[in-house]
């Protein structure tokens, strides 16, 4: 599998039909997704927009970094030419996030980490609310590795989405498949980042390891692999480890306390 050449046409072809069967089916007129400026939002959308529905494209800064801001733009703009079902709104979320930031007590706003959860959570609400309006989908841009190994998302955040397109698909495979659809060079080249800190931190500088060490790892494990591993490589398996383990809440069902009817309905009168 390993030596196998990829087909992005054929997988283009699969999930552009998928995500109109799923359309159809849901009696919707198309989707709707929020551009970051990132490949995955860009390959997301693209897709999205091959199947000739609806797609609402929004761009949401919360005191965004220009060169992020502008690559959504340009984007945006790429689609927009390419594609006369793709509209797009910018929907400045600055001013609802300071508002927050007033209320919420001082020592909250100073964890920076619950404030770029908010970020992502301020972006689904808003998301949902054009989804609701227009009767569309909220297609989710996650990858494989972000979704199903390290958990690399904000729960209710960018997790909190209708379907998820690429997400049988790894980093690398999206950037490639990318490249086949001809997405603008200054987002295939870009740094990967979610953009929800104002210090511009990189996913590899929140991970502190790249996508494709993290594939490599997700890869290993899953064909139980037994090799002797490098350094560095033990390295990366316990930061994929530790953080599988402590995102298990985002990547498992919602636990139900499930009632016995023994408990239910003990020593209840007939």
């Amino acid at each position: 599998m390993d030596n196998l050449k990829m087909n992005y046409s054929a997988i283009t072809s699969h999930i552009v039909n998928w995500l109109k069967e799923y359309a159809k089916k849901s009696n919707v007129n198309g989707f709707v997704i929020g551009i970051s400026g990132g490949i995955d939002s860009a390959v997301t959308s693209t897709l999205c927009a091959l199947t000739g529905k609806q797609v609402l494209t929004l761009n949401m800064p919360i005191r965004q970094a220009p060169q992020q801001f502008n690559r959504s733009s340009e984007h945006i703009n790429w689609l927009k030419t390419n594609f006369n079902n793709v509209s797009s709104q910018v929907v400045d979320l600055t001013s609802p996030f300071n508002a927050l930031e007033a209320t919420f007590p001082p020592e909250l706003v100073k964890d920076v980490l619950s404030m770029g959860n908010t970020r992502a959570r301020l972006r689904m609400t808003t998301l949902y609310a054009f989804a609701c309006t227009n009767k569309l989908l909220v297609a989710g841009t996650g990858n494989k590795v972000e979704d199903f190994g390290i958990g690399f998302y904000t729960k209710y955040g960018d997790g909190g989405v209708d379907l998820s397109p690429i997400a049988d698909l790894y980093k690398t495979e999206v950037y490639a498949l990318g490249k086949h659809l001809n997405i603008t060079e200054s987002i295939l080249t870009a740094r990967p980042t979610d953009g929800l800190f104002d210090d511009g931190r990189t996913d590899e500088d929140q991970i502190m390891a790249t996508y494709p060490e993290l594939e490599w790892t997700m890869e290993y494990i899953a064909q139980n692999k037994t090799q002797e591993l490098t350094a560095r490589q033990k390295e990366v398996m316990e930061i994929y480890n530790k953080r599988n383990k402590a995102n298990q809440h985002k990547m498992m069902p919602i636990p139900v306390c499930e009632i016995p009817n023994e408990v239910k309905y003990h020593g209840a009168q007939n």
